[in-house]
């Protein structure tokens, strides 16, 4: 049996967090990172660094926003970009590969804008067309992990404010139901599993908040969701923290699940 280590990171810019990315990939030896908001176009990504620090990496991307890559020491097969159903593919914000036995789904769901807005109703589609392309291509018995930016805090103590932040696009009943919907194919939440009575964990802290990181004015909208086959492997979930404090950091950070397999 070996102990394996994946973990989701939101960069916000990857060739701005490249080289804090690839100093904690080799510090904390992660095996497989799901990254969204890569912000680059195909022909500039930074695959040659990744490459040299001993990763393989498949990607889709886009200059400004957006964009998705899977970094793993394995090399991945069945690599996927986009939905394949008869909608728009929306390549730079899903990736799905089976990378050391385990079949990954990098998403980087759409934040929303607000909840008057034509891209808000476009969000809760893609939860639902998420869940549709689950009951497609895999089974629960299937060795998987959905894993990314997800933009919703599931439950009231994934947020600092749940009261205040009541319609905030990341939290409203509909983007929570859409969710749990997608979850009910037959999916763990791994963070949940291993910290069931702990609240105040979050993974993004906003820019704009003053001293977010100190005074915890965050949220958990990144997350590792599990096959129940997959999460009883699971050993561990955490957050690491850190990185957020870090000289130019992302307004994520780091969560990271470990498997035996």
């Amino acid at each position: 049996m070996t102990l394996l280590k994946l973990a989701t990171f939101n960069a916000n810019s990857i060739r701005v967090r490249l080289e804090q990315m690839l100093t904690w990939l080799d510090r904390e030896n992660i095996d497989i990172l799901a990254v969204q908001e890569t912000k680059v176009q195909d022909a500039d990504f930074p695959q040659s660094e990744i490459k040299a620090a001993g990763f393989h990496v498949v990607f889709r991307g886009q200059k400004s926003h957006a964009g998705v890559a899977l970094l793993s020491r394995a090399e991945p097969d069945e690599v996927m970009y986009g939905f394949d159903d008869d909608g728009d593919r929306d390549e730079p914000r899903l990736i799905r590969a089976r990378v050391a036995g385990i079949n990954i789904i990098n998403t980087y769901v759409p934040q929303g804008r607000s909840v008057d807005d034509p891209v808000f109703q476009y969000k809760l589609a893609w939860y639902g067309r998420l869940r549709a392309l689950l009951k497609r291509h895999y089974v629960t018995d299937d060795l998987l992990a959905w894993v990314g930016d997800l933009n919703v805090a599931p439950e009231e103590r994934d947020l600092h404010d749940p009261k205040g932040n009541r319609n905030h696009v990341d939290f409203h009943p509909e983007v929570r139901e859409a969710h749990a919907q997608a979850m009910a194919w037959g999916l763990v939440d791994v963070f949940r599993m291993h910290h069931p009575d702990e609240d105040g964990q979050y993974t993004y802290w906003d820019y704009r908040v003053r001293n977010a990181v100190e005074r915890n004015v965050g949220w958990r909208i990144d997350h590792i969701m599990a096959t129940p086959a997959l999460a009883e492997r699971s050993r561990d979930c955490w957050i690491d923290v850190e990185p957020r404090r870090a000289e130019r950091p992302s307004d994520h950070t780091f969560l990271v699940a470990s498997f035996e397999l």
